[in-house]
């Protein structure tokens, strides 16, 4: 198996530097990349400076973390963040911890968060004999069947790679331990529940992210062994390895959003995303447009909603909130990084206001909110932002309802 090496890459990038980072897909993603484009390095994802960076490293972070084990959270009297808020939460991201913690102390490796997966079955030793455009479509039949709610192919795309992994145990960078000669990237999103994110912010309504990880994680692993088991390689990845957005764009899964979310048009912004890197031969998707882009540039809904305005008022642009944690040279959106995960910290567990308020989060089985969501896409998009708020679409309801819905059924 061919891995690239911190050389290798620093002679790709440099090269890319000369060439120009821009590929033919960029016209339909409406991605702006330009010379200045740097790959990412995961030591300074947000998280992970949590660990290691005292300029985002306090103890009110630490606490954060540590509320994952239940007694270590500290429950208040209020509603959301009461003993079973907390309970039900972690419960949910059973699942995802687990299998991120299972080779953390033995092997260094915290799969599915800076590793990839590497539980698997051995594959078949022989290939599959069938087209891309066969392997394609039952890919995606047996995608849907093994758990994903979309799935969406797009070409190898190595500007979104990590450029090194990152160790929470050492504490230093670790190399991309991605082949380089995988020629697709398989990416899935997995709806996370509507009701729970209805009573953002709340401890509670953290469950509905662990819920979205942990149906990921069954997904991506039974898909990556379904693809070894034709005979090819693959490599399961959640939040390790790539950037997860750009790849879902180019899978053709959704558009990016002014709170720098993934709005698909089944869910808007309320998925978690998966993605497998392989050699299988597929056919690409098509990037989509939905219109999101159009909204977006006149809905600021998310940003007057975000508490500490980590959420930028303005047009997309290249500048950065915070240098080192923001990819630089595209041209984009960009939240405050480090003013979010505070909040986080500060109020004790994960925050989604801005998937709650956003106009694309509607239960698309009613009938009002698919016409919502179509007059979103066209000249009406002004007229369904106004009924959406005269509709009270996306105010915050209480833990206590939706214990009480939930024991009502």
């Amino acid at each position: 198996m061919n891995m690239i090496s911190p050389a290798q890459i620093h002679e790709i990038d440099s090269q890319r530097q000369v060439n120009g980072w821009q590929r033919p897909v960029d016209r339909q993603t409406g991605f702006e990349v330009t010379e200045e484009f740097r790959r990412f390095n995961q030591k300074y994802d947000m998280f992970n400076r949590a660990v290691w960076d005292d300029e985002v490293r306090s103890e009110r972070s630490d606490r954060f973390f540590a509320s994952y084990f239940t007694d270590l959270a500290r429950f208040r009297k209020v509603e959301g963040f009461q003993h079973r808020d907390y309970a039900l939460r972690n419960a949910a991201w059973y699942i995802a911890d687990f299998t991120a913690d299972l080779l953390e102390t033995s092997d260094d490796r915290k799969e599915g968060f800076l590793d990839s997966y590497t539980m698997f079955r051995e594959g078949a030793t022989r290939k599959i004999e069938a087209s891309a455009e066969e392997n394609t479509a039952a890919l995606k039949r047996a995608g849907t069947f093994l758990g994903a709610d979309a799935i969406g192919i797009c070409e190898y795309d190595e500007r979104w790679v990590y450029t090194h992994n990152y160790s929470r145990q050492k504490l230093t960078d670790k190399a991309m331990d991605l082949p380089e000669d995988l020629t697709y990237a398989v990416v899935i999103v997995n709806e996370m529940d509507h009701a729970t994110i209805e009573t953002v912010p709340s401890a509670l309504s953290g469950a509905a992210t662990g819920q979205g990880y942990s149906r990921d994680i069954i997904a991506v692993l039974s898909i990556t062994q379904y693809i070894r088991n034709l005979g090819y390689r693959a490599v399961a990845s959640l939040n390790d390895t790539a950037l997860s957005i750009p790849l879902a764009i180019q899978a053709g899964l959704g558009q990016y959003g002014r709170h720098g979310l993934l709005i698909t048009p089944e869910f808007g912004p309320r998925v978690r995303i998966a993605k497998i890197f392989t050699d299988l031969p597929l056919i690409a998707d098509e990037p989509i447009d939905f219109g999101v882009t159009e909204t977006c540039n006149i809905c600021q809904r998310c940003s007057s909603a975000c508490p500490v305005k980590a959420i930028p008022f303005d047009a997309p642009n290249f500048d950065r909130h915070d240098g080192v944690s923001h990819l630089k040279g595209v041209r984009k959106w960009t939240i405050n990084a480090a003013k979010c995960f505070k909040f986080w910290a500060n109020q004790g567990t994960d925050c989604s206001i801005c998937i709650r308020v956003c106009p694309y989060n509607r239960d698309v089985t009613k009938a009002l909110n698919r016409l919502l969501r179509w007059m979103l896409g066209n000249r009406w998009r002004r007229l369904a932002l106004w009924l959406d708020q005269k509709l009270r679409h996306g105010e915050r309801k209480t833990a206590g309802w939706w214990w009480r819905r939930a024991s009502s059924g």
